[in-house]
């Protein structure tokens, strides 16, 4: 088992807005950092629609995985943050699409605020790096 410690920094990611990267591999484990929908610009896209705020974390989510050798069916875990718990559904509809058959173990927490007032949404994950 390789136990190196790997940060990366993906391209095509928003800059991290507090001291972090946007993935660590170790162990044969990926793990990655919370997601939000905000675009390169520091604006948060889809504003109000947390469909949309969901698809693009989820397209981070996938531009992450593949970076560190890894992808959406090799998720173990994930956690959810919401600002609104009732947008559930709306989520799980973005989630089933997006993993189809795989199902990740997963905890689903509302929480009063993300960093960018805007966001609706925060997924982070970790997933297997194929060896």
């Amino acid at each position: 088992m390789n136990l190196t410690r790997q940060e990366f920094r993906i391209p095509g990611l928003p800059e991290p807005v507090s001291h972090y990267t946007d993935a660590v591999t170790v162990g044969g484990l990926a793990f990655i950092s919370g997601m939000i929908a905000m675009g390169s610009d520091g604006q948060i896209i889809g504003e109000g629609d947390v469909i949309r705020q969901t698809e693009v974390v989820h397209d981070y989510l996938d531009l992450a995985l593949t970076t560190v050798g890894s992808s959406i069916a090799q998720i173990a875990k994930v956690t959810v943050y919401v600002t609104d718990i009732s947008q559930r559904q709306a989520i799980d509809s973005v989630r089933r699409r997006r993993f189809g058959s795989y199902r990740p173990a997963s905890t689903l927490v509302q929480i009063s605020a993300l960093v960018v007032p805007e966001a609706l949404v925060e997924i982070d994950a970790v997933a297997v790096v194929a060896p």
